[in-house]
């Protein structure tokens, strides 16, 4: 019989289409398929040859018209229902990734799923996103360890350099890695207060000449704290197992940014004989790039659930807080055109301009209320409670979902914490 024969026979049977699931038979009728030519049993309707229908389905018999496939029977009753009624429903017990899988092979939208399964799809989709991205970011943790601790393998010193490495990068690895890093965390500390105190005008000495000088006591911790930065810096990049990636790296771009330029102050006064303005200009980049070293807090997102759960929030949370800043942008943008056509005509008010009218718009909307610019009129203090209002609404809108995911991540990075560090543990 030739092939083409079989799809223009004529038999009772050619209303119907035999499809094998699984194991699971089932006759469906052409008229139930044609409601639906998009799917994938819609679309063998429209096959004119073997080669087109093993496309669709993974074997097929010319002689009884029957289409195999190897997926799972038990999904195949909710797709059965979906060509009687429409709509799909979520199976229960079946991860949300299964089950897009599923739809997603039979050809069936997303916008099929009836409307009381569609709200919990979401709510399970959010919480299987949460669970990868957590899973991930453990995962990724493992095999940047794994991967720093093989590239010692064949270079010199590797057992010592490996030992001092996981030490200095891994304050869970043994009670003398958490010891330096207090230590480390301890000198940091230190040089910021000391940064602090220095700046303050009642620890300022001055000279016979009246000339303003450091104070003897904060520039011998100033010294101090340099020379372990310094020495730590060293140390890591010594034991580090590749050089070139360590440099690249930002926080240690940052480490020898803010201890460079102490150097650099020392060279010029050894050189220079008099005090000259490229010395004046060096030392106020030595007191910028000094506050870099505040910088250096964010390491302890390694070491903090929470700092890590707040990273991975602001990195999730990109729409919510796109719309937070659209909302306050139109509503600043309202509220300042606003105050400045109903207070411009008061000698007493400060809201004379548009952008005075936005700084007074922006800290009244986010609920700060500094009190340095303020509505005299009736129609300015109206409208300044309506911008209160407002900002109350605009900002608690997003901020909701943030603060949900938030939780949810910090939840989900005390599970994984735990199996993280008994993997560290267990390798080493």
């Amino acid at each position: 019989m030739v092939y083409g024969q079989i799809f223009h026979q004529h038999s009772p049977d050619d209303s119907f289409i035999k499809v094998n699931v699984g194991g699971f038979k089932q006759r469906m009728e052409h008229t139930v398929l044609k409601r639906f030519p998009q799917t994938r049993l819609g679309r063998l309707l429209c096959c004119s040859s073997k080669e087109a229908i093993l496309e669709l389905c993974d074997d097929f018999s010319p002689s009884e018209i029957e289409y195999f496939f190897d997926r799972s029977p038990l999904f195949f009753c909710y797709i059965l229902n979906f060509y009687l009624t429409g709509k799909i429903y979520l199976v229960e017990g079946l991860c949300v990734v299964s089950f897009f899988q599923e739809i997603e092979y039979w050809g069936i939208k997303e916008c099929h799923l009836d409307l009381c399964c569609s709200n919990k799809l979401h709510e399970l989709m959010e919480s299987n996103e949460l669970q990868l991205h957590s899973s991930g970011s453990s995962t990724e943790e493992l095999s940047a360890l794994d991967q720093n601790t093989d590239m010692f393998e064949g270079s010199w010193c590797a057992d010592l350099r490996r030992n001092v490495w996981n030490r200095l990068e891994n304050p869970g690895y043994s009670a003398a890695a958490k010891a330096m890093a207090i230590a480390s965390l301890s000198v940091v500390i230190i040089s910021i207060v000391a940064m602090c105190i220095n700046s303050m005008p009642d620890f300022h000495q001055v000279d016979g000449n009246e000339k303003e000088i450091e104070n003897p006591v904060l520039t011998f911790f100033e010294h101090l704290c340099v020379l372990f930065f310094s020495a730590e810096f060293l140390l890591r990049l010594a034991v580090a197992p590749s050089a070139r990636k360590f440099l690249c790296s930002p926080l240690n771009i940052i480490d020898l940014m803010s201890v460079m330029p102490f150097y650099v102050t020392i060279f010029y006064d050894m050189t220079a004989e008099s005090e000259s303005t490229d010395l004046v200009n060096v030392g106020k980049v030595v007191q910028i790039l000094r506050l870099m070293r505040v910088f250096r807090i964010l390491k302890l997102a390694r070491h903090s659930a929470g700092l890590r759960s707040l990273g991975a929030t602001l990195r999730h949370s990109s729409q919510e807080v796109g719309l937070l800043v659209l909302f306050l942008s139109v509503g600043i943008s309202m509220f300042s055109a606003l105050i400045y056509f109903v207070e411009k005509e008061s000698q007493e008010s400060e809201l004379q301009t548009v952008p005075i009218g936005w700084w007074w718009a922006t800290i009244s909307m986010t609920t700060v209320g500094y009190g340095d610019t303020f509505p005299v009129t009736p129609a300015g203090k109206l409208i300044g409670t309506l911008c209160i209002i407002c900002g109350l609404l605009i900002v608690a809108l997003p901020v909701t979902n943030i603060f949900n995911k938030f939780t949810k991540f910090y939840q989900q990075q005390h599970k994984t914490g735990s199996c993280t560090h008994s993997c560290i543990y267990g390798k080493f």
